[in-house]
């Protein structure tokens, strides 16, 4: 009722964009391309640097409306809230989950009632990227690739006009005036300053990557041996290229067999180069980083933001302020809502328990990545078609009549990436006895959530398998009593609320969403 209006307003109009780029303490806002703004549904896409790492953080920004009315019979507008409000996903997820539509938007509906919204989409996460990535070498592959083709069908250009074709043209201007010179090959033409570039971009991505690679293996210590052996057989290489004059024509030979396994080689590497992160990383870098750039962009008079967490985003949220307790700072959090979260499973039946048996072989088999995306769209056809094999996995996500099946599907082919072994094992431990554990396995988060000052609604879903409401419960009856307000939503005979149904569920606009807007209103005050 509420959103179909709200959702009206933000639909059919292309999204403000800025004039230009702007740039504040190594972080930007972009335009959004038109395959970002597929993807992207909000208003803005920010990026965000994060210390000591190449990663660049991806924001959707949500801009509050006060020309959109709360109901489309009256003139009532929502007033500009004091406090911007940060919204964190869940393991493994992106911000697709808080704007699955316009009807059903969690983001939405928040900035329509006056929060200034940021969805922040962590390290690996959606469009979130690397920015030391191996995309230019990947893109140099295809482009040898090209290049054996052109020759194998006896293409013969000019110098300009082929390095033009296969992406050389930045490297060509100095060339213009020389006069290529020609090797022939039956109808094979090849030039010899593509012979040089071959050579010299082949060696560029062999000798980046396998650098990249040892001084990975060189930081775990136990691999340090292989480590060695990469670079000295990369030192090799060069030393036959460059001393005996070996050209790509003979280089081209081997392409086939040498592109293959340079690019099962990139591959591989960069699994265990890019996904190298714990849930400590989020909570140290990703979410200060994101805090600092939200304040900067919109100046709350006390510096604090709001905070919303769904699953892991709001495990980040209780981990955030219990450090904070610890180390005697303060939080910059006016007030906070989790939704499906807790810092200890141990007194529940979540099903994620029956994952718990796989943890171990996958330290041991040093699996470096676990592809929840691929695996949960793998599953759907056998979870939603008949003879609906894998029909349980459903419940998982949502309750019965809960979800329209589009959005269902959008959700579950969409929403989900993935993401490191080691995150996985880290929060394995709220399974355990005491809780959360940080990654030194010494520091458990629950332990000083008594201390904190910050107001906190800990909702739960009464048929949520992954978070039962008897760990959102275990978790927020450590907070001082007259700081936490902690709410089931479902009833006895329906309608039900499972894990995702809390942030997208059908219902959820006119029953739950007004609920966290009246707890943040409260607390907006500076």
């Amino acid at each position: 009722m509420l959103l179909n209006n709200i959702g009206a307003g933000f639909c059919w109009e292309s999204p403000p964009s800025p004039a230009s780029h702007a740039a504040v303490h190594g972080v930007r806002m972009e335009r959004k391309t038109e395959k970002r703004r597929s993807i992207c549904t909000a208003d803005e896409l920010h990026r965000v640097s994060v210390s000591n790492s190449d990663w660049k953080l991806a924001l959707w920004r949500y801009l509050p409306s006060p020309e959109v009315p709360l109901f489309a019979s009256s003139q009532l507008f929502a007033p500009l809230r004091n406090h911007p409000l940060l919204l964190l996903s869940g393991v493994a997820t992106n911000a697709i989950g808080y704007d699955l539509s316009p009807e059903h938007s969690f983001a939405r509906y928040m900035s329509a009632h006056g929060f200034d919204t940021w969805t922040l989409e962590v390290r690996g996460a959606g469009l979130s990227t690397l920015g030391d990535s191996l995309e230019e070498d990947e893109e140099c592959l295809k482009n040898l690739a090209e290049i054996d083709s052109m020759i194998k069908d006896g293409i013969g250009k000019s110098t300009a006009s082929s390095a033009k074709a296969i992406g050389f043209k930045d490297h060509g201007a100095s060339f213009v005036s020389e006069i290529p010179q020609v090797k022939r090959r039956g109808s094979e033409v090849i030039t010899k300053y593509e012979e040089m570039q071959l050579t010299t971009r082949l060696m560029e991505i062999f000798t980046r990557m396998s650098e990249r690679f040892a001084g990975f293996l060189n930081k775990g210590g136990n691999n340090i041996e292989i480590g060695n052996q990469v670079k000295d057989f990369n030192q090799k290489l060069r030393a036959i290229i460059e001393g005996q004059q070996l050209f790509p024509a003979q280089i081209l030979e081997l392409q086939d067999r040498f592109t293959s396994t340079l690019e099962e080689f990139q591959k591989q590497l960069e699994l265990f180069v890019k996904y190298d992160w714990d849930f400590d990383h989020y909570l140290e870098e990703d979410v200060p980083a994101a805090m600092e750039y939200i304040r900067d962009q919109c100046q709350p008079k006390d510096g604090k933001l709001l905070a919303i967490g769904h699953s892991m985003g709001g495990i980040l949220l209780y981990a955030k302020l219990s450090r904070c307790c610890f180390d005697g700072k303060n939080s910059r959090l006016a007030s906070v809502v989790t939704l499906a979260s807790s810092l200890d499973y141990t007194c529940s039946r979540s099903s994620l328990k029956l994952l718990l048996p796989l943890a171990e072989p996958a330290q041991a088999l040093n699996i470096p990545v676990i592809p929840v995306g691929p695996l949960i769209a793998s599953a759907y056809p056998l979870a939603s078609s008949p003879p609906y094999i894998l029909s349980w996995l459903n419940s998982q996500i949502s309750a019965q009549d809960m979800m329209d099946q589009e959005l269902f599907k959008k959700l579950v082919l969409n929403n989900f990436c993935t993401v490191p072994s080691k995150l996985l094992l880290q929060l394995t431990t709220a399974f355990q006895k005491g809780g959360l554990r940080d990654r030194s396995g010494t520091f458990f988060y629950k332990e000083h959530l008594c201390k904190s000052n910050v107001p906190i609604l800990a909702i739960a879903g009464d048929q949520d398998l992954i978070c039962p409401p008897e760990a959102v419960y275990e978790t927020a009856k450590l907070i001082p009593e007259e700081l936490i307000t902690y709410k089931v939503f479902g009833e006895p005979g329906g309608p039900h609320y499972a894990h995702y149904d809390l942030v997208g569920g059908r219902l959820a606009v006119d029953q739950l969403y007004p609920c966290i807007t009246e707890f943040l209103i409260y607390h907006d005050m500076v």
